[in-house]
């Protein structure tokens, strides 16, 4: 996206934000694209909203969560509003913490999508984590910039569909039956 257009679109996002947080909470809202950060996928737009928290007693983690638990209403609304105006793009939303050190505490979002729509979605799937270095990364947003995959994790439910096509695997998996035969003997 220009840098332009994501200025003006920051400019409004940044209006937008800080009035549903009128307590002066909200320190800055920045407009994040591929490339900003890792989590941001091809044609994804993060919001990432940098919060102050009073600080209090317990740990980082518990105020945010205590903030979080203050501020359901507004963000439910917040998400709901940018969900319903149409941001091409705009995908998560970040609350994260003003100060400290890293790892920051954050609150993480989907925008779009009704919850059932994501229940649905998710029912028969299986998260799974997987640490992933530049190339392979790279492989992934190349899927997605191709039309292959809309997301990171569609690219690699693909890759490994292919992987199911091919006749070695009919092999593997048939190895795999014989041997969990022989540990059966055991």
């Amino acid at each position: 996206m220009e840098r332009a257009v994501m200025d003006q679109l920051q400019s409004k996002l940044d209006e937008q934000v800080k009035a549903h947080f009128p307590d002066g909470g909200v320190q800055q809202v920045t407009l994040l694209q591929h490339g900003d950060d890792p989590v941001v996928e091809p044609g994804e737009l993060l919001i990432r909203v940098l919060i102050s928290v009073p600080a209090g007693p317990g740990d980082r983690r518990q105020s945010l969560d205590a903030w979080e638990q203050a501020h359901t209403t507004m963000l439910d609304e917040l998400q709901r509003e940018l969900a319903e105006a149409h941001l091409p793009g705009a995908r998560l939303l970040d609350f994260i913490l003003d100060e400290g050190t890293d790892p920051k505490p954050t609150i993480r979002k989907r925008i779009g999508g009704s919850p059932s729509d994501l229940d649905q979605r998710a029912r028969d799937l299986t998260p799974v984590m997987a640490r992933l270095g530049p190339i392979d990364l790279w492989t992934l947003d190349m899927l997605i910039t191709a039309g292959i995959a809309a997301n990171r994790a569609e690219a690699i439910r693909w890759a490994i569909a292919r992987i199911r096509e091919r006749p070695a695997y009919a092999k593997l998996s048939e190895r795999t039956r014989e041997l969990d035969e022989l540990k059966a003997q055991f």
